[in-house]
């Protein structure tokens, strides 16, 4: 089976929906399977310190999941049209990947959730993959063969995936965007697959 890595971090659950949603896609392809993993929460005023182990959900990310995967989907809530702090924090401690090349010509994709339709959705898919493309990794976004992204009236973008979760962040997925996430996570695992990447 070749792994593909479904690394999020969510606030309130909506970037967590989309992770699995991803998830399911990944393994309707066969011979792939869905590694999913999250990131702790970070201080801004001191060094947080968190169990090895959350409380509930999937455990959380550290480099062997990054090096041991065919592929990656990267996901997390808008923070003023950027990524949150967790995740940008759990990239920048990844030098030792980026100087080995570890994933130089690995696929990745991007997903987010957003309060409002116009809440930086774009942008924060966009902060996501810069770190990524900097690790040589390749950028998949979503094609317009895809019939949901001119048919949507919540979140879908040619970037990723998206999600208009509402200001009270309780505003389920749509359909197109579950649609959305599980187009996002086939076509992950069918490049990822067709690549053949060596994972070291």
């Amino acid at each position: 089976m070749t792994d593909i890595l479904v690394l999020y971090y969510s606030r309130f659950g909506n970037t967590a929906r989309m992770a699995r949603e991803i998830a399911h896609g990944i393994e309707s392809v066969d011979g792939a399977r869905a590694r999913v993993r999250t990131v702790a929460p970070v201080s801004t005023v001191c060094e947080a310190t968190h169990d090895a182990i959350p409380e509930e959900g999937p455990p959380y990310a550290d480099h062997n999941d990054l090096s041991e995967c065919a592929g990656l989907a990267l996901g997390s809530p808008t923070r003023f049209g950027n990524m949150a702090a967790p995740l940008k924090y759990f990239l920048d401690g990844t030098g030792d990947l980026w100087a080995s090349g570890g994933l130089i010509d690995r696929p990745f994709t991007v997903f987010t959730s957003t309060a409002s339709l116009h809440g930086g959705q774009e942008t924060t898919l966009i902060s996501m993959a810069l770190p990524l493309i900097h690790h040589g990794m390749i950028y998949l976004g979503l094609p317009y063969s895809e019939p949901e992204l001119t048919s949507t009236t919540s979140g879908g973008t040619p970037y990723g995936a998206s999600h208009t979760a509402g200001g009270d962040s309780q505003q389920p997925l749509t359909d197109a965007e579950r649609k959305l996430c599980r187009a996002q996570g086939k076509r992950l695992a069918n490049t990822a697959l067709k690549l053949g990447t060596d994972v070291r």
